[in-house]
């Protein structure tokens, strides 16, 4: 069998990083003065950069507040100020990035980790923006990814029963090494998977928050309200909830 011919592109097209795309054009909704919560991922990474140098050759004054140990990390060495949520009653902006969002601004999120802290900051925050790619914006939760949900680990065993009586297959998460991975609050994650994905995200949502032994689950309901899909031509689309108002 031949390969497949590439398609050829234009004369001068150069190929981007949609993360990149995504994430430093999200960095532009960050205003002098603002409190800004600081998401983890590849694609934020990519905002902390923007942010970084707009501090350094604009003078811009701003707050982060990180929402991992690894993103207050590299936000630090990067030059970017940091307080606690002990010093801050709300936060301006927070800059995120999820695993799945769907047509109505649900998102699942906790891939990496950080979904406590994570959606800590984004509860408090005046406004989200999410910053992905394209692949990410799904018809469906659960589809195409697993939802990640937090637990005490005294009460593994008894949640992850009730998992399976929800129709739902939980892996405990594991390092590459086969250790059970602990978050940064020292709890565990196991990652739900559905059959055909997740019928009522909402529901889902409250039935976990009652569950004695989850701590918080990766499901993000009326939090977010704009989407920044990153394109490799370098374009970025935005899509925007009708109510809330821009930071």
């Amino acid at each position: 069998m031949s390969k497949p011919t590439p398609t050829p592109q234009p004369e001068g097209f150069v190929v981007k990083d949609p993360k990149k795309v995504a994430g430093s054009r999200a960095a532009e909704l960050v205003q002098d003065g603002m409190v800004v919560g600081l998401g983890t991922g590849s694609t934020v990474y990519f905002t902390l950069t923007t942010l970084a140098q707009r501090i350094r050759e604009e003078g811009l004054s701003i707050q982060g507040v990180p929402t991992s140990l690894d993103t207050g990390a590299k936000a630090q060495s990067m030059g970017i100020p940091l307080i606690g949520l002990d010093q801050v009653a709300r936060i301006d902006l927070t800059i995120d990035g999820a695993d799945e969002a769907d047509h109505h601004y649900r998102l699942t999120k906790g891939g990496g980790g950080a979904l406590l802290r994570e959606k800590i900051v984004a509860s408090l925050s005046e406004y989200v923006a999410i910053v992905m790619t394209p692949q990410k914006l799904v018809s469906k939760l659960g589809r195409s990814f697993a939802l990640p949900v937090e637990v005490v680990p005294f009460a593994g065993p008894v949640v992850n029963r009730q998992f399976g009586r929800w129709g739902a297959r939980a892996k405990l998460r594991r390092t590459s090494d086969g250790k059970i991975y602990l978050t940064d609050n020292h709890n565990q994650i196991y990652d739900l998977t559905f059959e055909d994905g997740i019928a009522d995200p909402a529901a889902l949502e409250r039935e976990l928050a009652i569950l004695p032994g989850v701590v918080e689950s990766g499901l993000f309901i009326d939090l977010a309200h704009r989407l920044y899909l990153g394109k490799p031509d370098g374009t970025c689309e935005v899509m925007t909830r009708v109510d809330p108002k821009t930071p």
